[in-house]
């Protein structure tokens, strides 16, 4: 796991978004990227984490297709063996957060299941993406995307 994301799990909500609220979108990624959900201000986060990446999520497969990588597409990675379902539209919004740019993940029109999820992504550190996952319009859960030449 990168040494960033490890202290992102010992994190309260309120840092998570200060950390957020200060970066950038950065560049969509591109391909293959490594998930850790974070279950932010629990003493148990690591093993939400562990149980999370071995059981349900393990991140997500991007794949860009618009001109300069401005929009495109994405899988996740799930299931103990890392089938890729759940597909969302991938493309630059404002955030539910704070107003600011950010890099939407939107299901709502490809994914009958997560119909009612938007996650948003921010690159903190090159290759390093902080997320917020949104259930309408609540937020439930905050989450990691690290490329694979930064895990």
């Amino acid at each position: 796991m990168n040494n960033t994301v490890r202290a992102w799990l010992g994190k309260s909500r309120e840092e998570l978004d200060e950390i957020y609220r200060h970066a950038t979108p950065g560049n969509i990624p591109a391909g293959d990227t490594r998930g850790t959900a974070i279950l932010a201000g629990s003493f148990f986060s690591k093993t939400v984490a562990a149980f999370a990446r071995l059981f349900a999520w393990q991140g997500k497969v991007f794949d860009l297709f618009c001109p300069g990588g401005q929009a495109g597409v994405l899988v996740n990675k799930i299931t103990p063996f890392g089938l890729t379902f759940i597909v969302a539209k991938v493309y630059r919004d404002k955030s539910w957060l704070d107003g600011q740019d950010t890099i939407v993940i939107d299901y709502s029109k490809t994914s009958f299941v997560a119909k009612v999820i938007r996650d948003e992504i921010r690159e903190v550190e090159p290759g390093v993406y902080l997320g917020k996952v949104w259930w309408g319009k609540t937020r439930v859960l905050d989450f990691a995307l690290t490329q694979s030449d930064t895990q």
